[in-house]
């Protein structure tokens, strides 16, 4: 799959969250290494806690769908500013893709690119415990 393919995934989803409080809709495209792709979008509830990212939801499709190789994840918003990941998405991501390419985009469909590493350094793992 190309880049340009996997970010259309994800902008597809926009139109797909379930967003009635915040009205800021997120869509997630992840590729796994064997090019297999999860899509998720952001999904919100009246009381905050249970709302869940779009990157998780896709992750966690992912995940329970048995796939945990994952390369990397395009993530699109509609704002002017690039839609990157919050700090527990960034350690979900942390736990099963450490080494993970993160493209973020705009409403304009622009992107920019991360690693991981750049995202969260000194991330939480394994080899804290």
């Amino acid at each position: 799959m190309t880049e340009k393919e996997l970010c259309q995934k994800a902008i597809e989803m926009l139109d797909r969250a379930y967003i009635p409080y915040s009205h800021f809709p997120v869509g997630a495209a992840l590729e796994c290494v064997d090019g297999t792709v999860f899509t998720g979008c952001n999904i919100e509830n009246a009381s905050y806690t249970p709302t869940i990212c779009a990157e998780r939801t896709a992750i966690f499709k992912a995940v329970s769908e048995g796939y945990r190789d994952f390369k990397r994840i395009a993530i699109a918003g509609r704002s002017e500013d690039f839609c990157v990941p919050c700090g527990v998405c960034r350690q979900v991501m942390k736990e099963f893709a450490p080494d993970l390419e993160v493209i973020c985009l705009n409403g304009k469909g622009e992107a920019k690119h991360f690693t991981l590493n750049e995202l969260l350094p000194y991330g939480f793992d394994s080899s804290w415990l």
